[in-house]
């Protein structure tokens, strides 16, 4: 009998034909813990992460090799637009990648940002030329827009025991994403050079040396591409309120259309499109700081590859792609440890806002360090640098964090996906800022070498320094304000 009324329950509660509500009925037939779509989760993200951060190992080797830099002083410069190529084009598609996982589903779209990894990925690889290898990055970043919605679906996936966990899954693979993806840019990068008995310089990967990390990586993403058309779709497709809902600009602020959309759509008689985004400042101070604080880490992550990468005589430290590889590697664990133990004991203690103005307080003399470390050689520089990156990192991911806590509970929970939208958005045109600014500035500051005044590669973390200033005065009232 029991059974039986079980079954009716299902019925009434679910439609056969919808496929979001197929993943709900087997979501709540569910037992135990969901490793398998947790493994999922995690390959389709870590395959999304390891792009971004591979080629800062070797891209100041491969902007020298493409010979458009007419002085050693300028390569900087150029490879700025590379590193912000990728961050401009996911900049001008996230809103639009998120309207089509709400319309057609969560599921085309992390096939399509996989399948954008496998091609532009490889074609970066096998990039000739400046320009192409700038059109591979934008074409990467503006296809590849599953960040967003393979968040939604881990939580439309998981039961709600398994919410966190799936979350916390994510930003894992991520990290793990920042320890591969340099490591595999660092040691595999020129593999004729490195590998000589290997690797002949006649063969592909000779000649064109940074193709076998790229490759690698692709070759990983095709196998998750494949593997996702088995995934679930998540996305209901009955029940919409109307077309309209979808199409106007309101969408943005707005729950995605559902099942449950008339009963969150009032509350105590009032619209939710009358509750805008926009007009609440708690949310937007915090997407403000935030975007600053992204602009200060993505300038910094793009000038410290480079900064470590330039000869001595121009005020960096001459290391081989091997040397910063394993220097990011390093502190990308570093940063996973932080994460998951320090921490979240740090902020239950002082406060969401506290650690993020004592983390931006710290950084600024750790930064002013930097550039005295040319003076320094051998174990003592690697044990220096490698101390220094891992606690800037850990740092500045305290801030972020914190940021990002303040968006989620400045509004409710049906506002939450437009609300992560919107910050998105913000924060990739900030990411996109940094890495060409930052390698404008590292190329400007090598030219003033002799200068009185904050000499060579002392002016570039310096003004990294007035960024981060600036965006720790704006965690203070009456500009950052923390909802009741």
């Amino acid at each position: 009998m029991a059974d039986e009324n079980k079954q009716t329950l299902l019925r009434k509660a679910f439609y056969e034909d919808c496929p979001g509500c197929k993943a709900e009925q087997l979501k709540e037939l569910e037992r135990g813990l969901p490793i398998k779509k947790l493994f999922w989760i995690w390959m389709v993200v870590i395959s999304t992460a390891l792009p971004i951060s591979s080629l800062f190992p070797f891209l100041y080797f491969m902007i020298r090799d493409f010979h458009i830099a007419e002085r050693e002083e300028d390569i900087s410069y150029y490879a700025g637009f590379v590193g912000s190529s990728f961050m401009l084009g996911r900049a001008l598609t996230s809103i639009f990648w998120g309207s089509v996982a709400d319309r057609y589903g969560r599921k085309p779209v992390i096939i399509m940002g996989t399948s954008a990894v496998v091609i532009f990925n490889t074609l970066f690889g096998l990039s000739t030329n400046f320009w192409m290898a700038v059109c591979m990055r934008f074409l990467l970043g503006s296809l590849n827009g599953l960040l967003g919605p393979i968040k939604a679906y881990a939580c439309e996936v998981l039961r709600g025991e398994h919410l966190a966990l799936g979350l916390s899954t994510i930003s894992t693979a991520w990290g793990a994403g920042l320890i591969v993806g340099p490591a595999l840019g660092g040691f595999l990068a020129q593999p004729a050079e490195k590998y000589p008995h290997i690797f002949s310089r006649d063969s592909v990967f000779g000649r064109f040396p940074y193709f076998l990390p790229c490759l690698c990586i692709s070759v990983l993403a095709l196998v998750v591409d494949i593997a996702c058309y088995w995934l679930p779709e998540t996305l209901h497709n009955h029940n919409r309120i109307s077309k309209s809902c979808e199409d106007s600009y309101d969408a943005l602020e707005a729950p995605p259309c559902g099942s449950n959309v008339r009963e969150k759509a009032e509350e105590g008689g009032k619209s939710i499109s009358k509750r805008s985004l926009i007009k609440n400042w708690p949310l937007m101070s915090s997407i403000i700081v935030y975007c600053v604080f992204s602009l200060h880490d993505m300038a910094y992550t793009e000038i410290f590859s480079l900064w470590a990468e330039s000869p001595r005589k121009n005020g960096g430290l001459s290391y081989s792609t091997d040397d910063v590889g394993t220097v990011l590697s390093v502190t990308g664990f570093g940063l996973l440890v932080f994460q998951l133990t320090l921490y979240p004991v740090a902020e239950k203690i002082l406060g969401t806002v506290m650690v993020a103005r004592i983390a931006g307080v710290l950084a600024i003399p750790l930064l002013a360090c930097y550039p005295y470390m040319n003076k320094l050689s051998g174990i003592s520089l690697s044990i220096l640098l490698n101390c220094a990156s891992i606690i800037k990192n850990m740092l500045s991911m305290s801030i972020i964090t914190g940021m990002f806590i303040l968006q989620n509970n400045s509004v409710d929970q049906d506002q939450r996906g437009a609300a992560n939208g919107i910050a998105m958005t913000a924060m990739s045109l900030s990411k996109a800022v940094g890495p060409a600014g930052g390698g404008a500035l590292l190329s400007w500051s090598q030219q003033r070498q002799n200068t009185s005044f904050l000499p060579g590669d002392q002016m570039t973390f310096f003004i990294l320094n007035v960024i981060e200033a600036i965006g720790v005065l704006m965690t203070f009232k009456p500009f950052l304000v923390q909802s009741r």
